[in-house]
């Protein structure tokens, strides 16, 4: 919006709104914003949660030491929704199609995370949607995203050719193209496509929604994934950048820094009120949107294959209640003492800020890692 009206329109008449034009000044402003925005709006939404009752139901086999955070305001990601979208209708070229995907794939998240939470408080326990209802939610919006990003492709927008990490020159498609000259077999042409979009961007989700288990932890993640995601955006979008690194080059995900920067902007602001004790919980309104969010941006940057590394903790976490889930259903035995991996750490003995604390450092680790595997081609 004031990309629009300061840069297009008032810029040929006032020189100093050039600024508004440079990607750079206006990721800042962005993150700028999110950040104080989370900051200063932090207080009235928790009055508002507490004035409206919506507590946050506790596990009922959880630790022995979460009992006491019952009743702590939940659905605090409407105040992180809400200072990632303001930001970025602000300072991001809306006439970018990246940017209305990014921000359809973090509100449809955000909206069937709404449920799940609004389900949980009505009932009064930690249940809400069933996996079976929440599953389905998640893969009807994977298919509008996918139908979305096949109508880019072929207005030459999109490209579902990856970037391979360690590797130049291997750049595969999902798009199995012999099929789609037949009528009666183009369909299948998108079986693998929509399959790896399901991959990423319901799993990243996921990911994120089990790891919001203790005071600031997905938060502190977060604000590590999507710094690292700005990063890869900018250098995505970047001519010089991306021909030094050898990476697919996409004008459009120039934009998406101003996304990834207000949903940076945001998680630090909300971990103000989220650090241990926690004022508020961000909820799955507030998890599954960020996963979804960071997946998104993933696929459209062509940088899937980085996510395990840049979302390296969020998948420990998942593997560890699949290890434990199949492990209990095959052997009936336990692996850990509790899932997600953060609550076994716990049962070990390790204080939760210890347990916060280093997982933080471990996703920084995987982060670094993942931006520097980009010269290591």
């Amino acid at each position: 919006m004031l990309y629009w009206l300061l840069y297009e329109r008032l810029f040929p008449v006032l020189s100093p709104f050039r600024i508004f034009g440079y990607v750079t000044f206006r990721t800042f402003a962005a993150s700028i914003t999110a950040l104080l925005v989370a900051i200063l709006a932090g207080p009235w939404m928790i009055r508002r949660l507490r004035a409206m009752q919506i507590g946050q139901p506790i596990r009922e086999d959880g630790p022995e030491t979460h009992l006491k955070k019952a009743g702590t305001p939940t659905m605090g990601g409407l105040l992180i929704i809400t200072a990632i979208v303001a930001p970025t209708l602000l300072f991001a070229n809306l006439t970018n199609p990246y940017v209305w995907v990014a921000l359809l794939g973090l509100l449809g998240y955000g909206a069937i995370g709404f449920l799940d939470d609004y389900a949980k408080i009505k009932r009064g326990r930690n249940l809400g949607l069933t996996a079976r209802q929440k599953m389905l939610l998640q893969i009807l919006l994977v298919l509008v995203l996918g139908v979305i990003l096949m109508v880019l492709e072929r207005l030459h927008l999109y490209s579902t050719a990856m970037n391979v990490p360690f590797v130049k020159s291997f750049r595969p498609s999902l798009l199995i193209t012999p099929w789609m000259r037949n009528i009666w077999t183009w369909p299948l042409a998108f079986l693998p496509f929509f399959a790896f979009l399901w991959l990423v961007i319901v799993g990243c989700s996921n990911s994120v929604n089990l790891t919001d288990g203790l005071d600031g932890l997905a938060t502190g993640l977060m604000i590590i994934a999507s710094g690292a995601m700005t990063v890869l955006c900018y250098i995505s979008g970047h001519a010089r950048f991306a021909n030094y690194l050898d990476i697919a080059r996409l004008p459009g995900a120039a934009e998406l820094t101003v996304f990834c920067a207000a949903m940076t902007g945001a998680c630090i602001g909300f971990l103000w009120h989220n650090a241990h004790p926690a004022e508020v919980f961000m909820g799955d309104v507030g998890s599954l949107a960020l996963g979804g969010g960071l997946g998104v941006v993933a696929v459209l940057i062509k940088q899937e294959l980085l996510l395990p590394f840049i979302g390296g903790v969020f998948m420990l976490e998942t593997i560890s209640v699949i290890i434990q889930v199949a492990s209990f259903k095959s052997r009936g035995k336990r692996v850990f003492l509790m899932t997600p991996i953060h609550h076994h750490f716990e049962k070990l003995g390790w204080t939760e800020s210890k347990v916060i604390i280093r997982f933080w450092i471990a996703g920084l680790i995987l982060a670094l890692f993942a931006l520097t595997s980009l010269k290591l081609r």
